[in-house]
């Protein structure tokens, strides 16, 4: 999120800021990509999972570590701003992009549906001439097709 957050900060031209939030990007990367390591590495049945070696985590180390140094250039060159000592605030609650959910409400109960209805359904009290056989589907008899044979001759023409 950091990462993401010092790529906007820096179309917007707060390359200060945006440095800042792309090194504590790169803090919990080193921190995450040792815990990946030390989960790879532990015995039991998910050994075989190794995240650290996972697409999005490779390319995203050396998407944080390209943006940095782009913008450490870039401050060097044309914004001359200063870095500040915290990191930006992260904004967790997302405002555009998604859809608000929709609270779930149970449907009004239905009139008919009272507690004699209910107990009516007691599958044990279900009638004993269940096992009678089904019918034997009738016989479908086979149709003769019409002969059907090519005509070389129907009309058409390419010109």
């Amino acid at each position: 999120a950091y990462c993401y957050h010092g790529q906007t900060l820096l179309a917007s031209d707060k390359c200060g800021e945006a440095i800042r939030s792309l090194q504590e990007s790169e803090k919990f990367f080193a921190k995450a990509e040792a815990l990946c390591k030390e989960y790879g590495e532990t015995k039991g049945p998910g050994t075989t999972a190794k995240p650290s070696g996972h697409l999005f985590f490779r390319k995203l180390g050396s998407l944080i570590k390209n943006t940095l140094e782009k913008c450490q250039r870039e401050n060097g060159f044309i914004y001359f701003q200063k870095v500040p000592a915290e990191a930006p605030q992260l904004e967790l609650k997302a405002n555009y992009g998604l859809v608000e959910p929709v609270p779930f409400e149970f449907p009004v109960l239905n009139a008919h549906w009272t507690s004699e209805t209910v107990a009516a359904f007691d599958l044990t009290k279900r009638p004993k001439d269940d096992t009678a056989k089904p019918k034997p589907d009738e016989e479908v008899k086979p149709l003769k097709e019409p002969d059907i044979k090519p005509q070389k001759d129907s009309g058409c023409q390419i010109s």
